[in-house]
């Protein structure tokens, strides 16, 4: 209650100024923040691993339409604090990734954050949706600092592969033209495509898997040789080595 509490007074303190644009103008701010945030922890992991677990980000307001439509939904009058209270995805971020390891590890990362308070996760990887949808969901808050007081904003982070995004997007694009009513072969048919992105998700990860193994092996055979390559020198410059003559007859 406290982060929405500020934002109602973060709202009342701008008398002069329309309620629906600040109250963008927060969420806006705190997506902002959680975007540069992610942004550094990828390049951090590059620098430190040579390996960038985001594949790339997609940020998001809510439209106005949408929000009224939600709360309509929950049975709420559309209103600024009912808004703030029960829409906890006004702003959003994705982020896609390469392999379903990513994205625990990415969700680990961001639960380490000192200025950023998870406020709830919804795995729907492990859990998926009846629809056959998988994505890891987080709600965070995020301290926005204006000139004369911090706000705690709510965003809500999505966590999810290439191959779980394009199901995702397809699906969104199928149930928004039927507006929530699609026939129901074409629900059977997206629940089978949901399971053909499980399998290549795992196809791809135990091929990353794969190919990891044979890095590390290479560069471990390459130390042996390098060592081996050492000792040899080491042994000649010592004058150590001694070469068996052949009898000849």
């Amino acid at each position: 209650m406290k982060g929405e509490q500020q934002v109602e007074a973060a709202l009342k303190s701008y008398e002069d100024v329309d309620s629906w644009k600040t109250m963008i103008f927060l969420y806006n701010s705190a997506m902002k923040e959680v975007e540069t945030k992610l942004e550094i922890l990828n390049d951090e992991f590059q620098h430190v691993h040579q390996y960038n677990p985001i594949e790339h980000i997609k940020t998001r307001i809510k439209t106005p339409e949408s929000i009224v439509k939600k709360l309509r939904r929950y049975g709420y009058e559309s209103s600024i604090e009912n808004m703030v209270r029960y829409i906890n995805d006004i702003a959003g971020v994705r982020l896609i990734c390469s392999f379903t390891s990513d994205i625990y590890r990415l969700a680990e990362m961001i639960g380490n954050q000192s200025d950023l308070k998870v406020l709830s996760i919804k795995d729907y990887i492990r859990n998926p949706k009846e629809s056959g949808y998988k994505s890891y969901h987080m709600l965070v808050s995020v301290p926005v600092f204006l000139s004369d007081s911090v706000v705690d904003t709510k965003v809500e982070i999505q966590i999810r592969t290439i191959a779980m995004d394009f199901w995702a997007s397809l699906e969104h694009k199928i149930y928004y033209k039927f507006e929530g009513n699609a026939p129901e072969y074409i629900s059977r048919d997206l629940r089978e495509c949901a399971k053909m992105v499980a399998e290549l998700d795992d196809k791809m990860l135990s091929l990353n898997e794969a190919i990891q193994e044979c890095i590390v092996q290479e560069a471990s055979r390459r130390n042996m040789d390098d060592v081996l390559d050492n000792v040899v020198g080491t042994r000649r410059g010592q004058g150590v080595i001694h070469f068996r003559s052949q009898k000849t007859e």
